[in-house]
């Protein structure tokens, strides 16, 4: 037995840092725009583009499918104007009917301004909440690769894929293991050398190598 007066500090191995991409920065919207359509056609698996401001027509450049956010806010928004009709309506016909100088009991004029504060509560919140979703927010799991995007930087990332490894694939059948590389035979392989020269052909001005890591990493 070891002496108990000795205490050996435990040590955490730290853990290997893991490739999320490469990224290339451009000097324009312009160049970020033609470098989109060229990248899109080099038909990688994944890769975004990033801008300061909106750019018309990046998101068809990038392929994007429309969002699904407007069909949420007129979803909401019809269903916040249904419970204004029928929360007035009930009050005033059917649980509480008051004759206010022989006007009709469902008098809609003087309801509207409760059918648009309705509507407009539930679009409002209904698309706060869908953004948030859709876009993955609040992501506490991946932290910005460059401060500067968000001021005067215009950037596209080739995403790494997310490669299974051998213990997954151990535990995969034949037919999971073939969709699996069937689905990957699909796009160009990712290679973090040839990523970087392939956005440098394409005009970017810095290309870097950017790691996976968190906010409170």
């Amino acid at each position: 037995m070891g002496d108990p007066s000795v205490y050996t500090p435990v040590t955490k191995t730290a853990k290997a840092p893991v490739l999320a991409g490469v990224v290339g920065f451009f000097e324009n919207p312009q160049s970020l725009m033609e470098a989109t359509k060229k990248l899109r056609e080099a038909n990688y698996q994944s890769f975004d583009a990033f801008s300061p401001f909106p750019i018309h027509g990046l998101e068809k450049a990038q392929g994007l499918k429309r969002s699904a956010l407007p069909f949420v806010t007129m979803g909401a928004g019809l269903t916040g104007f249904m419970c204004a009709v029928l929360l007035q309506g009930w009050t005033s016909v059917v649980s509480w009917p008051l004759n206010v100088g022989g006007k009709p009991y469902w008098s809609w004029p003087a309801f509207v301004p409760i059918f648009f504060e309705l509507t407009v509560l539930f679009a409002g919140l209904a698309t706060v909440a869908g953004m948030l979703i859709v876009n993955g927010l609040p992501n506490l799991n991946k932290r910005a690769f460059d401060n500067n995007i968000t001021r005067d930087r215009f950037a596209l990332m080739i995403d790494a894929p997310k490669l299974k490894t051998a213990e997954e694939l151990g535990d995969m059948d034949d037919d999971e293991i073939l969709k699996y590389r069937t689905r990957l035979a699909k796009f160009k392989a990712f290679e973090e050398s040839e990523a970087k020269s392939f956005l440098t052909n394409l005009g970017a001005i810095d290309v870097k190598a950017v790691e996976q890591r968190g906010w409170f990493e």
